[in-house]
C-alpha cells in the first residue's frame, strides 16, 4: 500500500479556477468544500455529495482552510461581494402563472 503525500492533495494552478486552492486532480475548490462545511455538512456528508472525492481529500481541504483561514475567508467574502454585484444586472424573473387543474384536487 502506497503512502499518500498529504501535501500533494491541495494544489493551486493559475490557469485553473483562477488560481484558487483546489483538490488535486479535480476542479473542486477548497472554498466549495468549506461552504458546504459551514452549512453544517460533516466531512462524510460532503464526500457523499461530491462523490468523486475521498474522505481524505475533504479533510485535506478542511485542514488547508484551517491553516489558511484568513486568506480563504477573504476569498469567500470577495466571491460573495462579486456575486451580489452581478445579481444587480440580472432582471427579476417573472413567476410563471399557475394553472388551476381541478382534476388534481379530487
Amino acid at each position: 500500500m502506497a503512502i499518500a503525500d498529504i501535501g500533494a492533495l491541495i494544489v493551486s494552478t493559475p490557469a485553473v479556477r483562477s488560481g484558487r486552492a483546489r483538490i488535486a486532480g479535480t476542479g473542486v475548490t477548497v472554498t466549495r468544500v468549506v461552504s458546504w462545511y459551514k452549512l453544517g455538512l460533516s466531512p462524510e456528508e460532503i464526500a457523499d455529495e461530491i462523490e468523486h472525492l475521498t474522505l481524505a481529500q475533504v479533510y485535506a481541504a478542511l485542514a488547508y482552510y484551517h491553516s489558511n483561514r484568513s486568506q480563504i475567508e477573504a476569498d469567500m467574502s470577495g466571491e460573495e461581494t462579486e456575486a451580489e454585484r452581478l445579481e444587480q444586472f440580472i432582471p427579476a424573473m417573472p413567476r410563471p402563472k399557475r394553472e388551476f387543474r381541478p382534476a388534481l384536487y379530487r
